[in-house]
């Protein structure tokens, strides 16, 4: 039974097998599916207005379509009424102001083809059987590459589709007329249908449930500004709390681009939304007043504005999020020495950015004279403690004269401290009051023979040294090498720069609230905000 020679193996498969394979085999079947759904749920659970907009379109096309259906309607408007549900289906856009750009396009570009269908059309009528199908295709290609010429000029992208409606109406139209042999009638037939069903997609996305391309827009602006400030609130957090027990490598934690940091994503995602911002203030222009928004020439191109400069923000907010996940780190003994006016001044900045979007928010216009100048205060604090612990980030060693009769100089006690830190954290350093012999420290040892413990020793500072890095020849041979104490005062200097470089980022991430605090007080100012003291 267990192998042995002679010995009869039976395999009896148990009754339960069948029942459970055939469970696995739905349970893999339905697994997809429901993953299906609950994908499904979450994209309309992100964004509710999805599922709005979905069932309006479906609304405008039923009503369109029920001129088809319909003997009467049908009766008078004829086949022509399928341009209807064209319209519909073209002019129809996610938000209000989208919808009117796109059917002021429609309507002017098929105008334009409409009127000038009909004048080439009765031109070739005019001059002969032989010579309108000449003239009609030689105004085609005209009209072709005069409307793909003008739409790729820099001023008239915006009008874009109205070029192309220009061009397939037109076509659509000279050639119909042409073989119905009455282009005048097929052009208004054309044009009724297009206003139909114009009408019926502006009705519909304007009286249900309507989605304002200018609600979006603010609030997605305020949206970045909290985002702005989670994200620097949590990488500051996270640096000083940071003991140093394990540092990824930077390259792999940019590939995951830090998965651990919801905050950091809404920032990176803020950053690309300039585009969305600019479409939404763009559809913004061509809705008429609602809601808050009471006036006309509302200055949506300031909230643009606003959106650029605090972008500035986000582009430091990374470049903090960048040092906090390199390779090089201050000692965290250091980082402690400015934890308090790092954290006040990173209170201070949070605050005043979350202060500038809930005046956004709510359309107000708050004094923040005494919340910018405490910004200020704890950001100057930051800047003294600095200037007053800077022998903390330089080290006060002399590089050795080049002359070799002089003595090597001697290592300060801060210096060799952070140095054997750097280079041997699991050496034990021994202690003041210990009884073994003290021995000066520019000396060099004698040598002596390598012992097991010395040999993991040199294995331990292979793995956690920083950087990564094989075993010097000061190492191999037991003493001092003329090129060693220039290397580990390279390395400590280089850890030291970290902080520096951490904080000169959080002091001009600080001095760009000024410029954000002026664009924010200027859409107050045109968009006529209530005011209201902080």
């Amino acid at each position: 039974m267990n192998g042995k020679k002679g010995s009869i193996e039976i395999n009896i498969p148990p009754i339960t097998n069948t029942k459970l394979s055939e469970n696995k085999k739905c349970g893999e079947v339905s697994a997809p599916g429901k993953g299906w759904i609950l994908s499904i749920w979450e994209f309309c659970k992100e964004d509710s207005n999805r599922v709005v907009f979905s069932l309006k379109v479906g609304l405008a096309i039923l009503l369109v379509s029920l001129l088809i259906l319909c003997r009467a309607p049908y009766q008078v408007f004829g086949s022509s009424i399928i341009w209807s549900i064209l319209t519909v289906a073209i002019m129809f856009e996610y938000t209000v102001g989208a919808t009117f750009n796109r059917g002021f396009n429609r309507a002017l570009g098929s105008l334009l083809a409409g009127i000038l269908a009909i004048a080439i059309a009765e031109l070739a009528l005019s001059m002969g059987r032989i010579a309108e199908p000449i003239i009609i295709a030689l105004s085609i290609f005209i009209v072709g590459t005069v409307t793909s010429f003008m739409k790729l000029w820099p001023s008239l992208v915006p009008y874009e589709y109205g070029f192309r409606v220009i061009l397939f109406t037109y076509c659509l139209i000279i050639v119909s007329g042409y073989r119905m042999g009455n282009p005048i009638r097929t052009a208004m037939d054309r044009l009724y249908s297009i206003a139909i069903g114009a009408i019926v997609a502006v009705l519909v996305n304007v009286l249900v449930f309507p989605i304002w391309a200018g609600e979006q827009l603010h609030k997605e602006l305020v949206s970045n500004f909290n985002s702005v400030a989670d994200a620097l609130e949590e990488c500051v957090r996270k640096y000083l709390d940071d003991d140093e027990s394990e540092h990824p490598e930077f390259t792999k934690t940019v590939m995951d681009k830090f998965p651990d940091e919801p905050a950091y994503r809404k920032c990176q995602s803020m950053l690309n939304s300039s585009a969305k911002l600019e479409s939404l203030a763009n559809s913004a222009k061509w809705e008429p007043p609602h809601g808050r928004f009471q006036h006309f020439f509302y200055p949506w191109s300031e909230y643009v504005k606003v959106g650029a400069v605090l972008r500035y923000c986000a582009y430091e907010v990374m470049a903090l999020h960048g040092v906090l996940h390199s390779e090089i780190q201050a000692p965290c003994n250091l980082r402690i020495t400015f934890q308090k006016e790092i954290q006040d001044a990173t209170s201070d900045a949070a605050e005043l950015v979350r202060c500038l979007g809930k005046d956004i928010c709510e359309m107000q216009r708050s004094l923040k004279a005494s919340l910018l100048k405490r910004v200020h205060s704890s950001t100057e604090s930051l800047q003294r403690a600095i200037d007053m612990h800077s022998y903390l980030l330089t080290s006060t060693y002399e590089p050795p004269d080049s002359n070799p009769s002089k003595p090597q100089p001697k290592l300060s006690l801060t210096l060799s401290t952070t140095l054997s830190n750097l280079s041997n954290p699991l050496a034990e350093v021994p202690e003041p009051n210990s009884n073994t012999p003290s021995q000066p420290l520019g000396t060099i040892p004698p040598l002596q023979t390598e012992s097991y413990h010395e040999m993991m020793r040199k294995q331990s500072r292979r793995l956690y040294s920083w950087p990564s890095r094989e075993v010097d020849a000061f190492e191999e041979e037991g003493g001092f090498s003329t090129d060693f104490i220039p290397k580990m005062r390279a390395l400590e200097s280089t850890a030291t720069l970290s902080l520096a470089t951490f904080t000169s980022l959080l002091i001009e991430f600080v001095a760009r609230l000024d410029h954000l605090v002026e664009a924010v007080d200027e859409l107050s100012k045109m968009s006529q905000f209530k005011q209201e003291a902080l």
